[in-house]
């Protein structure tokens, strides 16, 4: 059973970096899906993870519940928005898909505003 949480962590983890490039793949969820699959799949791939130095900030605060730098918070909505805008411009002669990258960017958007911030002291 642990092999299955390694492999479904390893391609959280995937998606994720993908994620930093393709706007409808959301970067943080899949980083947090990937630590927990690692959490019950293999004490080695969490450490890893959790202290990795792209990432293990990012997954280290959210599970102490300090929540995300609002610079974070903001610089990812400006990403979001720019690349979905782009994407929905590369795509124009679909407007059904406008649909669509609206659904994902009011979703990620509300998930982000959701997210508790960090207190100003705690901002990097």
């Amino acid at each position: 059973m642990s092999a299955l949480f390694v492999v479904a962590g390893s391609l959280s983890l995937v998606l994720a970096v993908l994620g930093m490039f393709l706007p409808l793949l959301p970067t943080t969820p899949l980083l947090l899906l990937a630590a927990g699959c690692y959490a019950r799949g293999s004490t080695k791939f969490h450490h890893w993870l959790i202290h990795h130095p792209w990432f293990g900030d990012t997954i280290r605060r959210y599970q102490a519940g300090d929540g995300i730098p609002r610079r974070a918070r903001n610089k990812t909505l400006l990403i979001l928005w720019v690349t979905l805008m782009v994407s929905a411009w590369v795509v124009r002669q679909k407007p059904w898909l406008w649909g669509v990258l609206a659904m994902v960017g009011v979703g990620v958007s509300t998930y982000l505003m959701r997210l508790p911030l960090a207190r100003p002291d705690e901002d990097h």
